[in-house]
């Protein structure tokens, strides 16, 4: 598939940001007819299991937003308590994982991304050169809550707006710098391994990113850097998408392996072992 392929082409064209505030009015709608008709349509097109959500019935949530981020069972993921373990972000699939090459991490092939642009602070990029990554990718019958890899206190955050093209592979395969082009979350921690980064990444369609400690981000057209001070626990909630998207992990070098297990698509749920500290 070309990069002039209809659906390429579409994302290209469509005008992104304002079709995802229409459908983010449609989702925030609490009209019973219009918010059950939605979240009813939209269970059965992407056959959610409702089984493991907290709340079973579909008309009981006040819009389609509070569906789509629902909560879960207690129990339903259990957060792996090994000292040593870093947990996936959220339930969905590996897009990529591995070294990052220097500036450069790897999205898929014949394309990659800058860590610089992605973090959106040359400084605050720095420590994360030729460190690890991991690229989550939520689809849209996900769990869509994201939570901490790992325990730390959460320093910077950095509302980074940009564009809103889909993060599913076909699109990752053929948008060069996608992850580092669309409007994103920056989370950035201090931990007992040095630096590590959370980055929520909108796509099209998604109605909003929000974080326990920002709120829904109100965008403005330019970069938001907030500052913090908040303590967070390995599988503490960091944030949420209003449609489905993709959280980038990243650690500083020498700090953290990946499982052997884990390749691109392999599938993984929120708080099961994503990685090992190492010698530590």
């Amino acid at each position: 598939m070309s990069k002039h392929s209809p659906f390429i082409l579409f994302q290209h064209l469509v005008p992104q940001h304002g079709l995802s505030r229409l459908v983010g009015s449609l989702a925030a709608s609490k009209i019973g007819l219009v918010k059950n008709t939605f979240i009813k349509t939209f269970a059965n097109r992407y056959d959610i299991d409702m089984s493991i959500a907290l709340e079973e019935n579909l008309t009981a949530y006040d819009s389609f937003n509070d569906f789509f981020t629902r909560a879960l069972k207690d129990g339903v993921r259990v957060i792996d308590a090994t000292p040593d373990a870093i947990v996936s972000p959220a339930d969905g699939a590996i897009s990529q994982l591995g070294r990052i090459s220097g500036d450069d991490i790897f999205q898929a092939k014949g394309q990659s991304f800058s860590v610089k642009q992605l973090i959106g602070d040359q400084t605050l990029a720095a420590p994360f050169l030729g460190g690890e990554f991991a690229t989550v990718y939520l689809s849209p019958r996900d769990y869509h809550r994201v939570h901490m890899p790992f325990a730390g206190r959460l320093t910077d955050t950095l509302y980074i707006p940009g564009e809103l093209f889909s993060v599913n592979g076909t699109t990752a395969q053929h948008v060069e710098g996608l992850f580092a082009r669309n409007e994103r979350m920056v989370c950035l921690f201090d931990t007992a391994v040095g630096r590590m980064a959370v980055v929520l990444v909108g796509a099209m369609i998604v109605a909003g990113i929000e974080t326990v400690a920002t709120g829904k981000a109100k965008p403005t057209g330019h970069i938001e850097h907030q500052k913090h001070d908040l303590n967070l626990a390995k599988g503490a909630e960091l944030g949420r998408f209003y449609l489905g998207s993709t959280a980038v992990v990243l650690f500083e070098p020498n700090q953290v392996k990946w499982l052997e297990t884990l390749t691109a698509d392999s599938t993984v749920v929120m708080g099961g072992k994503m990685g090992v500290l190492i010698n530590h």
